[in-house]
């Protein structure tokens, strides 16, 4: 399935629905079936088989171009690993650093603020706060069933499904924090996008390798309409089976909960640039799109 959060056309009361065939948009909305994402997720696996049979007999839908996509899951929490080896070793490099020997004995994340979260077509808010504003360009896995202390080899039984990330962060104020030894914090704090949809692991089989929660997936970004980034999701050194086994050591994990990948190779100006810009200004458009998901667009308002 590939679920949705969206409006019909001239409504403005938000409604869980699936997108099917890649273009056609049908309502989920039943006595059976919870009334929005988050709900759906923490029903259970009895609940997704009923919103598989109330999408297959639903007589009305509309065309994806027809209805407004909006941010499809208002996460409890947000995990935002670091575990594409390019984008760390560019980072590092950077700033004349290799990579630290603990990066590669455990995936490390930090909490992001599960709170503004932005959908496809929504404008970000520039911050006050920085000058030097960055796309990340990441995919995301949603937790469907609760767990702890999960093996890597189970965590599969564990994702709802994927989506993308865009964890938009604020370099300026990223930096000034961590030369503390914290964060990042406020330069993370203040955005992240979800969507456009979410796409269960059974739709991404084709494209799975040997490892949980990796896929053969093309990632680009564009701003303004002009490639900037290009990576594959087959290049996690982490899988998400091993991001799942970590985040779960002694703590349990919940139904809605997202774990983001980290930013893919090539998939933020900080890497481009060197840490030197040119960086996103307001009225940039910027467009992530993974193979198989779709494309998240927000423009810096």
């Amino acid at each position: 399935m590939r679920y949705l959060s969206f409006k019909p056309p001239g409504e403005s009361e938000e409604r869980l629905g699936a997108l099917l065939s890649g273009e056609k948009v049908v309502s989920l909305q039943s006595d059976e079936v919870p009334g929005n994402m988050l709900g759906l997720i923490q029903a259970g696996e009895d609940a997704w088989k009923q919103a598989a049979l109330v999408a297959a007999k639903a007589e009305t839908s509309w065309a994806l171009a027809e209805v407004s996509v909006i941010a499809p899951l208002r996460p409890p929490s947000l995990r935002d690993y670091y575990a594409f080896e390019e984008h760390v070793a560019t980072a590092h490099a950077n700033r004349g650093k290799e990579v630290p020997k603990e990066w590669y004995e455990v995936p490390v994340f930090y909490f992001s603020n599960p709170n503004p979260i932005y959908g496809p077509g929504e404008e970000m808010p520039m911050p006050s706060t920085t000058m030097e504003l960055d796309f990340e360009l990441e995919v995301a896995a949603i937790i469907g069933k609760a767990g702890q202390d999960i093996a890597a080899e189970n965590a599969m039984e564990h994702i709802f499904g994927f989506t993308i990330f865009n964890d938009w962060s604020a370099r300026d104020v990223q930096r000034q924090e961590m030369k503390v030894g914290l964060g990042p914090a406020k330069g993370k704090d203040f955005a992240s996008s979800l969507g456009p949809v979410i796409v269960t692991p059974d739709e991404l089989v084709e494209f799975s390798n040997d490892r949980d929660g990796v896929y053969e997936l093309e990632m680009t970004a564009r701003i303004n309409g002009e490639e900037f980034s290009r990576g594959n999701w087959n290049s996690l050194h982490y899988s998400f089976g091993e991001m799942i086994a970590r985040a779960s050591e002694s703590v349990e994990l919940f139904p809605g909960d997202v774990i983001g990948s980290g930013t893919v190779g090539t998939g933020c100006l900080l890497e481009l640039t060197k840490g030197k810009g040119p960086w996103l200004k307001k009225g940039d458009l910027v467009e992530l799109e993974i193979e198989g998901i779709g494309i998240l667009a927000n423009r810096v308002g």
